[in-house]
Order: C-alpha cells, then structure tokens, then sequence
C-alpha cells in the first residue's frame, strides 16, 4: 500500500499537504507499506530523515509533530552521536543558558531574534521528553496533557463558574489552587498512620516546598517570600519595610568594626584577588549572612512593587555594561586604557556617559 497521494500525506491523523517530492523519498515511504493515519509521525522520521524538513505543513499540531519526529531521529540508532550521548544531568546548563537568552532578546526587544530563541528553549523540552520516553518515565503526550490540565484547573473564571474581574482577583484564585494541589499531593503520598491525629513526627509538607533550591537565588528569594506571605507572613507596608533595610545597613555596620584595619577596601588594580585582604573565616560568615539580608530585604521591596528582582538587575547590568564601555571607547580614541587613567577622569567619564544615556 502506497503511504503517498497525488498531494496529500497523512501523518498520525493530520494531513499533511505535500508537493511533489523525489522519487526516492517516495520510494522510501511506500516501502515502509504504512497503513495511512496510523503510522506515528516519527516513523516517518525514521525513514526519511534526510528530507523531513521539506514535508510542507500548514498547521501548529503537524509543526510540533514534526519537530518532535526530528527529535527521535536525532537520538534513534544512526542519528546524531552527541545527542545521543546527552543525559538529563548534561542538558541542563543549556537549559539555563537558553532561558537566559529568550530573556535577553525580551530586554533587548529584539523581535527577529526571539522566535529562533524560543525554539531553542522548545528544543529543551523536546530533549527532555524524548529521553523520558526511551527510558519509560513519560512523553511529551504526558507533558502536553498536563499542561493543558493546569491550565484549564487554574483558569476557572474562564473555563468554569468561578468570577474573577481583575488580574488581582485572578492571582488570588491561583494561590489558592496552588495551596489546594499542594494539600492533595500531600494527602496522596502519605500514609495513613503517618497522617494519624497526635501522632509524632506526622507528615506535613511545608509551604515552601517545590520552590528549587537550583534557581538564581534573587528568584528563590522572590518565591520564598512570596510563599510566605501567602499565610500572612509579611511585612504590614512598604515603610516596615525600608525600616527593615536601614536596619540591616546597621548590623552590617557593626560587624565591620570587626574588620581588619586600615579597614574594607577594593581589591587592587591587576590580578583578581590580588588585594585581598585576610579577613578572618568567622568575621567573613557574619558578613556574607548580612550582605544576605540585605539583598533579601531588597528583594521584597521589589515584591511589593511587583518589580521582578531578577529583571530589575538584569537591566542594571546592561547599563553598566553600556556606560563603562562607552568609557573605554572614549579612552581608546586617544590611545588610552581605562587601567591608565586616574580615579577622577573614569568619574568624569562615567558622569559623561550617564548624560549621553539621558540625551540619547
């Protein structure tokens, strides 16, 4: 039986539209004598992998389908030996990497980019998936249903009969939900005796928990406090709050009369870490835990005013990174180094750079 029509190729329920194509990739389909809208895309892929790209598609579903198919083909037997060599533990760094690279396109607003970026964060799950199906954890059928379930669970003012107008009344419901999944997961995992009324050592999960400890860390910062203030464990008002910085600024203060004299300096011109100075361990743990805090209460500031912290230092960075450099193009011009110039004229410069932001 002949898998091709005269225009039409059917794949896993969804026509294809196909113009003509070489005979031997005709040959290689019919050979595989596939009953049409039966055979998996992927079996598809299998075969023909060589010309997969030019199957025309005009559909969402047949453009994931067939990017799923190219996947399996990648890490099938004779696909791509680096694929598959990759484990869950060794894609992770790219997933990071490629998530940070969508948001850099996002802050950049750079449009052209961000599609090719988002494919290749799409790329992460399609990896990720496929070597769950070899190892017979799931599929991406499993991610998408689940998926598709949270969405319709969580969204009952638009799916069922809850109300909510605003976007404040829809992040209500949210939390909630989430508090609702958290308690049954919970009810579901444990044991009965476990959960006996007055019995020691009862399980119980914590608020906090499902919040990674793998994340930037002003991200779980943002989620922990966020978590907690879902129980009512928050500051009352944006002032406690600023109160709670200056009195943090305090303490650091005071284990900085600690310090070693001449006192905190930075570190020299040259090697890094050259100037460092030798702090004792202890006096070092107490700083780091203040500078700690410090960020913490300033990620919260940023909670209250619905300000991602993340972002908001992400868009620092940039412009730091745009106004120094902007300083060493100036020193260039006049064959010069920012390691030649004094204290006075980079301060200068930076001023000068800050004004040509503000003109521009």
């Amino acid at each position: 039986m002949k898998i091709f029509e005269p225009t039409r190729l059917c794949v896993r329920n969804f026509p294809v539209a196909a113009a003509p194509l070489e005979n031997k990739l005709r040959e290689q389909a019919n050979h595989l004598a596939i009953e049409p809208y039966q055979r998996p895309a992927r079996s598809i892929a299998h075969a023909v992998a060589a010309h997969l790209h030019w199957l025309p598609v005009s559909t969402t579903g047949e453009r994931f389908e067939r990017a799923v198919a190219i996947m399996e083909r990648l890490r099938a037997p004779g696909g791509c030996p680096w694929d598959r060599e990759q484990t869950f533990d060794s894609i992770k760094p790219y997933t990071l990497e490629e998530t940070y690279e969508v948001l850099e396109a996002i802050d950049n607003r750079d449009w052209e980019e961000l599609p090719g970026e988002l494919g290749d964060l799409l790329l992460q799950v399609l990896f990720y998936a496929e070597m769950a199906k070899e190892q017979g954890s799931f599929s991406i059928d499993d991610v998408l249903d689940r998926l598709s379930r949270k969405l319709v669970d969580r969204h009952p003012h638009v799916f069922g009969d809850a109300k909510a107008d605003t976007s404040a009344e829809v992040k209500r419901n949210w939390e909630a939900l989430k508090v609702e999944e958290r308690n049954k997961r919970l009810q579901e995992t444990a044991s009965p005796a476990e959960d006996a009324p007055g019995k020691a050592g009862a399980s119980t999960q914590s608020i906090l928990a499902g919040i990674s400890t793998s994340m930037p860390a002003l991200l779980e910062a943002h989620k922990l406090s966020s978590r907690a203030a879902q129980v009512g464990f928050d500051w009352p008002n944006i002032e406690s709050l600023f109160d709670k910085l200056v009195e943090e600024t305090h303490e650091l203060r005071d284990h900085l009369r600690e310090f070693p004299a001449p006192g905190p300096r930075p570190e020299g011109r040259g090697v890094a870490g050259s100037g460092r100075q030798n702090v004792p361990e202890g006096l070092r743990m107490r700083l780091e835990e203040e500078v700690g805090d410090l960020f913490f209460v300033l990620v919260n500031i940023a909670r209250y005013l619905s300000l991602d912290p993340e972002s908001s230092l992400r868009k620092t960075n940039r412009k730091f990174r745009r106004r120094f450099q902007w300083m060493e193009q100036r020193l260039q011009e006049s064959g010069r180094t920012p390691e030649s110039a004094s204290m006075d004229e980079l301060e200068s410069l930076w001023q000068q750079a800050k004004l040509q932001e503000k003109q521009g």
